[in-house]
């Protein structure tokens, strides 16, 4: 099971994502339906994860798959509290002033993956521009105290941008986790409007400088479509992801969240997912997942496995 863990207090939403104008959300097709939660195996997770005083950012974020991963006692870990300092026009987590860093939660973090018998973990965490560090001690704190605890399980991180935080990068990659993660979210021409508080090219050289501090750590990254983009943007974006070495891409459907967020512009077609997945095989991702339902986290454990036998085929190490 992976887990998230959060000490902070709900705190108030951002102005801009209040008061942006509603947009209906579109009925979804029957490829995007799931089945509704409810075996066994999903309530013992929720019951664990209640237990435990955890939360998830499958519950936060509205995710379609967390039927399916809670079966399967599946879930993602959120540090940093639940504030996010950002207010993406995509993203259903709250935004505002955070509270500050909870110093005891690495060793809560990986004293919640050693009770959960976790052999792998996805760790997130929300922006925090507040932060000297935009949080890169804290990330580098939750891998140390995990490793110590329970050093067999592997650490997949999910971070934020680390705009304008010198330095920052590379103590999180010092610390080692196993694999690097930080989403595109979307094509460049979208920024402004999607992720404007984001750079897409410093994004691209925050992935490119992984591989440059350390050659041996897999990196990845993920994008959504039905957000307007066009095709050519998509494989230009995946050309840019190859120039900087990138491991593993994500391609899922954008869900809109709530009527404050953007719209859904277009259904994406599984078949056109499937397009684009053999289409990135070419341009030499070691892993692709292309799927409306597909997220950065969704078969985290499996698709590790997978990664690293990618790399002996082709390599040899």
């Amino acid at each position: 099971m992976v887990v998230l863990i959060d000490t902070a207090k709900p705190g108030p939403r951002h102005p801009e994502k209040a008061h942006r104008p509603d947009n209906d959300i579109q009925r979804k097709p029957d490829w995007i339906r799931v089945k509704a939660p409810g075996s066994p195996a999903y309530s013992e997770t929720h019951r664990i994860i209640r237990e435990h005083g955890l939360v998830t950012v499958c519950e936060e974020a509205g995710c379609p798959n967390v039927g399916e991963c809670w079966e399967k006692r599946h879930a993602t870990m959120m540090i940093m509290g639940e504030i996010c300092t950002r207010a993406c026009a995509f993203c259903n987590v709250r935004t505002g002033l955070p509270r500050p860093l909870d110093p005891s939660e690495p060793e809560k973090v990986a004293d919640a993956v050693a009770k959960l018998g976790l052999a792998h973990v996805v760790i997130t965490s929300v922006d925090r521009d507040d932060l000297a560090d935009g949080g890169a001690q804290h990330f580098a704190a939750v891998i140390a105290a995990i490793r110590a605890v329970t050093p067999n399980t592997t650490i997949e991180i999910l971070t934020p941008d680390f705009l304008r935080k010198p330095g920052a990068l590379e103590v999180v990659v010092a610390a080692r986790p196993d694999v690097f993660n930080h989403n595109l979210e979307t094509v460049p021409s979208n920024y402004l409007t999607i992720r404007p508080g984001a750079r897409y090219f410093h994004s691209i050289r925050l992935l490119q400088r992984v591989k440059e501090i350390d050659p041996t750590m897999f990196t990845k990254s993920g994008i959504m479509l039905g957000l307007g983009e066009e095709r050519n943007e998509v494989l230009q974006l995946m050309d840019d992801l190859r120039s900087a070495d990138v491991d593993f891409l994500t391609i899922g459907q954008y869900l809109q969240p709530t009527k404050k967020h953007a719209r859904v512009e277009r259904f994406v077609p599984p078949a056109e997912f499937d397009s684009y997945a053999t289409i990135a095989r070419t341009k030499g991702f070691l892993l692709v997942s292309s799927s409306p339902l597909t997220r950065s986290s969704h078969h985290a454990g499996e698709d590790f496995a997978k990664l690293r036998a990618a790399r002996l085929a082709r390599h040899g190490n």
